[in-house]
């Protein structure tokens, strides 16, 4: 069976980052589905997934994410990737999706690209550096 591993850090604010670990296809990519739905129902509308664990990503996991985006976009949210290696960025270079999500190499800068997660990380009385070194995203 295959395995995803999900953890999620926040929220802070309306803005929550997932750091995912695995394989995102058809038989774990609802898990991941239900995570960003359980954290829309929480009023989370500004999300950082961090790639970066992710062994394999298939079409399933693709629409996961361009879902959620959509979703995220209807309450005028954002959805930034982190991508951990080359092999997974090839997947959205190809899809042509490097074009539709906001790309990353660190949470931290991902973070500190979207003034909505600055202001609400720093309401929070921390910086970006803190937030995500206290989270172990730095």
């Amino acid at each position: 069976m295959r395995e995803i591993g999900l953890e999620v850090f926040g929220p802070t604010g309306d803005c929550a980052a997932i750091r995912v670990a695995g394989e995102i296809d058809v038989f774990t990519a609802p898990r991941l589905r239900e995570q960003v739905l359980d954290l829309v129902a929480k009023k989370v509308v500004h999300v950082v997934v961090d790639l970066g664990g992710v062994e394999f990503l298939d079409s399933t996991g693709l629409g996961v994410l361009v879902g959620a985006l959509k979703r995220l976009r209807t309450q005028e949210g954002s959805l930034a990737l982190v991508m951990g290696t080359d092999r997974i960025e090839r997947v959205f270079a190809i899809t042509g999706l490097t074009a539709v999500f906001p790309i990353h190499d660190t949470v931290h800068d991902a973070i500190a690209a979207d003034a909505h997660w600055v202001r609400a990380v720093e309401r929070g009385g921390e910086t970006v550096e803190e937030w995500c070194g206290r989270h172990g995203l730095a």
